[in-house]
């Protein structure tokens, strides 16, 4: 029996789930828009995962676990903790504040229905992750994700651009999910459990394994693909195609942290080894200095949100990877911020491009003069993420200044040559950071008079558009100035559920005069003077080569896969049959006969077979005569016959070894297979066995039916001789009568034993009939027709 908080949690996460194939029908009965009603469920689940927060202060934690197929350690397990809860609340109450904004962005003329559905999905797939225990039940849900969110990015599908987002995130994240199910099984491998919690009790086991390093190069592929590190950053500049509600929710809030989940997740049994620190933090400060240089290139407000993105997530994933207290706490603190100011600006820009008709930054200058409710926006989320005080940034970005400066004297850096590139590139970044939040901020709202050359002259939105972005840089505001609302409520919970140990939180804005301070000023002071001479700064991407890039390669190489698929394509479907049958055969004699040479699985011993009679011999001798007539004969009706007559012989076959069910059955197939195959010959051309086939051609018929037949003869002999397991006959001889109530067991096994599997049978026979039928019938009525 499960408990409250356990039945609380499975239909929470389940939730919207369910919810989601009522949405259309909603949509299409409801008098006012569906959306107030969808919004409502997120907005519930919010409160449930609150009021879960006072049991998570105190150390408890909800655990849900029901058996699914036990034999593979596949459970349906959740896990609510603090690291689990903040993704969840981030998720629902997001998610609240999206669709609410998505009610006054998009057109009553959109497909409404489908684009809720979709977002109920994908809130599903992503508490999902968050709350599993189990690693086959998370990856499900990540695959899930990436599903979802294809269908979310290609919503506009009408649009090619959308189509190419679409496929190339689905391509990228399930590929690197793909690696992360590699990895998976090699931790099942070494620790013998799925569960989550009972992998991380073995760390020291873990690390100490030879297959530590392919576990930790592989789980991170899929952590790095979804969350948008270098060099698989390149699917979410092409994702902002999706509507803007969907760029505030999937690429700011909730699906490009997937992978912050997954490393946060798995660093009590992953972390704290030189290879984690090597690979994870030096890939997340590359792609935080690479993202915020990239960010100032671009001249789409999306883009340079997008690029923003991954820099910002480039420095979680930095501070994940030196796997100190002080980090994790940092690297938590800045997901919760970078949520807020990075969800508010995608709803500020969504806001621009509504009334504006673009988002072209050249084309955008003075609106605050029109738009002062959205410059307010624009300006503390601008400002929150540039790191500039009172605001929530620049508490995380100060903590990221005091790790990054410790990582050169700290023991956990390993390599201390190396270590010094991570303050400097920490400082590049953040100069670049600088510079794109005002271009941001002063670039649209300021600098100069009011733009006239938009495609909609600039206005202020309506209230319902404004709402959830200023509520969410409110929030920017109040953490920023009382970081203790958060520090022991949301924070402690999340880094001891890494860390594993006790945490004192202490965030403040005052750290005395020390060098992260002066880090920060010299970031204001040269993001300035930089940004007051942008063209002559952007000259540097003139200078640096554009060619080749992963994009380039992304695009080059998927052509080649079309290209090649469609070679081995063509080679495979030459529309004949028998080309289809040898490679199937071909494929299995080579393969099943190669792995059963290899594993000496071959067993010849004859003690054991029964007795052959006389009688059994010459009907074999008859079945390989009525074989070899079959393939030599030269008309139809001869081939028909011959192959009647080895039909029967089974059926005889069937006699002598005292099954006489089995021959009955045999007798009615052969009898109307027989009448089938003389009445489909009937009415097929006279020449149809008059085709040509070359020499080569029946050699490897020849070939792949001489080693089929042995493959099979051999393995029918070897089975024989090879039992692992004790013959469950016996038990339905025992039980057939007993149980089912019949004295012949092979029907009772049929009906009864195994009654799931005839039904599904008998269902699968007559879809086929009915699409027999209507073929049939489709073909009778157009040629009435014609």
């Amino acid at each position: 029996m499960l408990g409250g908080c356990e039945v609380g949690l499975t239909l929470a996460v389940l939730a919207p789930l369910l919810f989601a194939p009522l949405v259309p029908v909603l949509n299409r009965y409801t008098k006012f828009h569906v959306g107030w009603l969808v919004a409502l469920v997120p907005f519930t689940l919010f409160v449930y995962f609150a009021s879960q927060l006072p049991l998570l202060m105190r150390g408890e934690v909800v655990e849900v676990f029901y058996q699914w197929v036990p034999t593979f350690g596949i459970n349906f397990s959740l896990y609510l903790d603090g690291l689990s809860l903040l993704f969840a609340m981030l998720i629902t109450g997001i998610g609240t504040l999206v669709v609410l904004y998505s009610i006054y962005y998009l057109a009553p003329e959109e497909p409404l229905g489908n684009f809720y559905f979709y977002i109920m999905l994908f809130m599903a797939a992503m508490l999902g992750v968050v709350t599993s225990n189990n690693l086959i039940l998370l990856y499900g849900f990540w695959e899930l994700t990436s599903f979802s969110s294809f269908l979310l990015i290609g919503f506009w599908f009408f649009k090619e651009e959308s189509r190419y987002g679409a496929q190339k995130s689905m391509l990228i994240t399930v590929a690197g999910g793909l690696a992360m199910l590699a990895g998976f099984v090699l931790l099942y491998m070494v620790t013998g459990t799925f569960e989550i919690r009972e992998i991380i009790a073995q760390a020291e086991t873990i690390k100490a394994h030879a297959f530590y390093l392919p576990i930790l190069i592989l789980v991170l592929l899929g952590a790095f693909t979804k969350s948008a590190q270098m060099p698989f950053h390149i699917w979410l500049p092409n994702a902002m195609e999706a509507p803007t509600p969907v760029s505030a929710y999937l690429h700011s809030a909730t699906m490009v942290k997937a992978g912050i989940f997954l490393i946060a997740r798995m660093t009590p049994a992953l972390g704290g080894t030189m290879e984690w620190f090597l690979i994870v933090s030096t890939v997340g400060i590359i792609t935080m200095a690479m993202g915020s240089f990239l960010a100032i290139k671009q001249k789409d407000l999306k883009a340079i949100l997008a690029f923003s993105t991954i820099s910002q997530l480039g420095m979680i994933v930095t501070l994940l990877g030196l796997s100190t207290s002080a980090a994790v706490l940092a690297a938590m603190f800045h997901l919760l911020n970078h949520s807020a100011f990075k969800g508010s600006l995608f709803m500020m820009v969504g806001i621009v491009d509504h009334e504006t008709g673009t988002r072209d930054i050249s084309k955008l200058r003075g609106l605050a003069k029109v738009m002062p409710y959205t410059a307010v926006i624009a300006g503390i989320g601008a400002l929150s993420m540039a790191g500039v005080p009172p605001f929530n940034g620049f508490l995380s970005k100060e903590m990221f200044f005091e790790v990054s400066v410790e990582t050169v004297a700290a023991t956990f850096a390993y390599v201390h040559p190396l270590a010094i590139m991570f303050p400097i590139l920490a400082f590049l970044g953040s100069v670049c950071t600088f510079i794109y939040s005002m271009m941001i901020f002063h670039g649209v709202f300021f600098n100069g008079p009011l733009t006239e050359d938009t495609p909609k002259h600039p206005h202020e939105a309506p209230f319902g558009l404004l709402a959830p972005g200023l509520f969410l840089v409110s929030l920017n505001v109040i953490i920023g100035l009382f970081p203790g609302l958060v520090g022991n409520t949301i924070l402690k919970p999340v880094t001891e559920s890494i860390l594993l140990e006790p945490m004192k939180i202490d965030i403040y804005h005052w750290h005395g005069f020390n060098l992260p301070l002066i880090m920060s000023i010299g970031v204001v002071a040269f993001g300035l003077i930089l940004y007051k001479n942008l063209p002559q700064f952007k000259k540097i991407y003139d200078v640096l080569p554009s060619q080749p890039n992963m994009n380039t390669v992304y695009d080059g190489g998927l052509a080649n896969f079309l290209k090649g698929s469609t070679w081995l394509t063509e080679k495979q479907l030459t529309g004949y049959l028998r080309d289809y049958l040898a490679v199937i055969l071909g494929f299995t004699v080579a393969l099943v006969g190669s792995v059963a040479i290899y594993r000496e699985a071959l067993d010849f011993n004859m003690v054991n077979l029964a007795p052959v009679e006389l009688a059994e011999v010459l009907v074999a001798v008859v079945i390989a005569i009525a074989a070899v007539f079959t393939v030599m004969a030269k008309t139809r009706l001869s081939a028909v016959l011959s192959v009647g007559v080895i039909g029967y012989a089974v059926a005889l076959m069937f006699v002598l070894f005292r099954a006489p069910d089995l021959a009955l059955t045999q007798l009615i197939v052969e009898t109307v297979t027989l009448a089938l195959f003389l009445l489909c010959f009937f009415h097929l051309p006279k020449d149809l066995l008059k085709g040509t086939i070359k020499g080569s051609a029946k050699l490897v018929n020849a070939a792949v039916a001489l080693g089929m037949g042995t493959l099979m003869t051999v393995l029918t002999l070897s089975a024989h001789n090879n039992k692992s397991f004790e013959s469950i006959s016996k038990y339905f001889i025992e039980n057939s009568y007993e149980l089912a109530g019949g004295k012949n067991f092979v029907n009772v096994i049929l009906v009864d034993f195994r009654g799931i599997d005839t039904f599904g049978e008998i269902v699968v026979l007559a879809i086929a009939a009915l699409g027999v039928y209507a073929m049939i019938k489709l073909r009778s009525k157009r040629g009435r027709e014609s």
